[in-house]
């Protein structure tokens, strides 16, 4: 937490800076749908706390939770604290329609692209 309290003191842009290069990192290794960017970062309204929220969207065989592990064990330590949900498409499709996950509806209606393949 000490890092992120140090990078906020600093200025949002250096983290600002760093999510973009993570994003880049995902979008060049793993090829990704989308990237959306959701919570406070994305809201507007960090504060010294606050994670780095991002919603990786992209077609897979693997289970929900590996494919989390295997796109975070590919980013280097930023001590930036980050949760990384990652979704196929279908899965985002039956979460909102069948299921009314509002908070995927939250993040898909109101989540900042930062990454988009088409």
């Amino acid at each position: 937490m000490k890092n992120l309290c140090y990078y906020y003191a600093m200025g949002n842009s250096l983290i600002e800076s760093q999510i973009k290069e993570i994003v880049h990192k995902i979008a060049r290794e793993f090829k990704p749908e989308k990237i959306i960017l959701f919570g406070s970062w994305a809201w507007g309204d960090p504060g010294p706390d606050s994670d780095v929220d991002l919603l990786v969207v992209k077609d897979s065989n693997k289970k929900r939770m590996e494919r989390q592990i295997e796109i975070r064990k590919s980013l280097p330590d930023s001590g930036l604290p980050m949760d990384i949900l990652v979704y196929t498409p279908s899965e985002i499709d039956e979460s909102i329609h069948k299921n009314r996950n509002l908070f995927l509806e939250d993040i898909i209606a109101n989540g900042k692209v930062l990454y988009a393949s088409h």
